[in-house]
């Protein structure tokens, strides 16, 4: 088994590849129109876990002022040549601090969860809301730890520099704790023979009501579908959420 962060860093030069199935520009267009309609009216942005920089990409090309935060540095090192008019911060999430306050903070691909115990999200919930201007909005998706399915994966695959990529992942919940997994199998397949990685991510476990209850001290609170197409809210009975919060 490999520590998050050393998988990633493994795999750093075909993180793209794992996440080739995303539609980015959906995921920013949709927060885009949200920061229009909730937000504060200016745009400095922080993107929380940026990995590469799918999206601070685009939202650079939006008109936003844009920083990216991670904890690996060859996935920085990615980024800032995707996207080198942005700014990029090497610090963890749950304890970060800035110079200047921000008016639009994102967290796409449930990468809050990689806070891992509720106490780190309660920090990194701190963290958030002194970072954020007033009437700054905070963006994430989340899952609910009680919709969670053992048995569920999703699976794609690809080819790349003459090898065959499949990747594999799922959510796994035991019913009760604070943590859950994020399971990863990772296969590249060429001449030479077949690599696998594999690996086992500790998250947070929470419900969308702990959440909120997180929340509500500093956001005020919409909890929408997880549909980045068109905003509606949340039907109460998905398992994934948009979480869009207002600072108070």
């Amino acid at each position: 088994m490999l520590s998050t962060n050393a998988l990633y860093t493994d795999l750093s030069g075909y993180y793209d590849l794992m996440c080739c199935d995303i539609n980015y520009l959906a995921q920013s267009s949709s927060v885009h129109r949200l920061n229009k309609m909730l937000g504060n009216g200016n745009n400095h942005h922080l993107d929380l876990a940026c990995g590469t920089g799918p999206h601070i990409r685009h939202f650079i090309d939006f008109g936003y002022q844009c920083s990216g935060l991670d904890l690996n540095q060859p996935m920085l090192e990615l980024a800032r040549a995707r996207c080198p008019d942005a700014r990029f911060i090497l610090q963890d999430m749950c304890q970060f601090t800035l110079d200047n306050s921000v008016d639009l903070i994102t967290c796409f691909l449930y990468s809050i969860h990689y806070s891992a115990s509720i106490n780190a999200l309660k920090q990194c919930l701190a963290s958030v809301y002194q970072a954020l201007a007033p009437g700054g909005l905070f963006v994430f998706n989340a899952v609910d730890k009680d919709t969670i399915c053992n048995l569920s994966a999703v699976r794609h695959s690809t080819r790349f520099d003459n090898s065959q990529f499949v990747f594999e992942s799922g959510w796994h919940y035991s019913g009760s704790g604070e943590q859950q997994a994020l399971k990863l199998r990772i296969a590249r397949t060429s001449f030479e023979g077949t690599q696998l990685w594999q690996d086992q991510h500790i998250m947070v476990a929470i419900s969308f009501a702990e959440l909120q209850a997180l929340l509500c001290p500093y956001f005020d609170v919409h909890i929408l579908a997880h549909d980045y197409d068109r905003i509606t809210p949340w039907d109460t009975v998905a398992g994934n959420a948009l979480f869009a919060c207002i600072k108070r």
